[in-house]
């Protein structure tokens, strides 16, 4: 029986093959240098992230520090598509499972309003499950009919399924932020991942809350920087900040000197 041929080494085609393959990779990394990126507007944190901001060809996954923390958490996501709305980039679509506002209660209109978000803009989408959850906001993200896109989802996410949607957001461009359980296991693909936690908010001299405050961790960047900051969400201008160094509580001497008068 006659031994196989051997197998003939072919240079050109492998070459031919790793340049198809250096052409790709920018796709498979979900980076486009046009896209652009949507900036916090705060130095020290735009300053870790490439590009100054969040890439808008991308994944970004938000989950609460504890679940006492997941209105904290809605509350954050909610001021990036704030903050992508004032772009008029286009309609803004939340997609919601049922698992996905556990806790939670129900989008609110005048609450969504109360942190800037004009509900004429949003579209609400409810899935009966993950899985389909996950089906329609990738369906979003091919139309091209998006600004951006926000999903609650419940459940885990799977390696593939995480790796479906950054590829749909890469190729869209536009940004989809996905707020997911304190406990759930970490979307793979994500490009950047932010861990909120609630954090004492300032008073004013009635007692009254004058702001909110969340502990904003940066848990990964890719091709960026972690880091951790104290911010603290303005409701006037509907921007978050870092948060005012506290005030010292004790008087200057000056203040407690009385004036005698003979």
């Amino acid at each position: 029986m006659p031994s196989p041929a051997p197998l003939v080494f072919d240079r050109e085609r492998r070459a031919e093959k790793l340049a198809g393959l250096r052409l790709l990779l920018p796709k498979l990394e979900h980076m486009h240098a046009d896209a652009g990126t949507l900036p916090f507007g705060i130095e020290a944190v735009d300053r870790k992230l490439p590009g100054g901001g969040l890439a808008l060809d991308a994944l970004h996954e938000i989950a609460p520090q504890t679940i006492f923390d997941s209105a904290g958490a809605f509350g954050f996501l909610i001021s990036r598509l704030v903050q992508r709305q004032d772009t008029n980039a286009g309609t803004l679509w939340l997609v919601v499972s049922p698992r996905g506002l556990s806790g939670m209660g129900w989008p609110y209109g005048h609450g969504l309003r109360a942190l800037g978000l004009d509900p004429a803009r949003l579209v609400l989408v409810t899935a009966a499950d993950e899985t389909r959850a996950a089906w329609a906001m990738e369906e979003i993200l091919r139309s091209g009919a998006a600004g951006a896109v926000a999903g609650l989802t419940g459940g885990g996410l799977e390696a593939a399924m995480s790796r479906r949607l950054q590829l749909a957001a890469a190729a869209a461009p536009c940004p989809l932020f996905l707020l997911r359980p304190p406990l759930a296991a970490a979307a793979t693909a994500a490009v950047t991942r932010w861990r909120i936690g609630s954090a004492p908010g300032p008073r004013d001299r009635f007692g009254l809350l004058t702001a909110w405050r969340w502990r904003v961790q940066l848990e990964r960047s890719r091709n960026g920087q972690n880091g951790s900051w104290l911010m603290e969400f303005d409701h006037a201008t509907h921007r978050l900040g870092l948060a005012a160094a506290l005030a010292d509580p004790a008087l200057p001497e000056s203040a407690g000197r009385q004036v005698r008068v003979a």
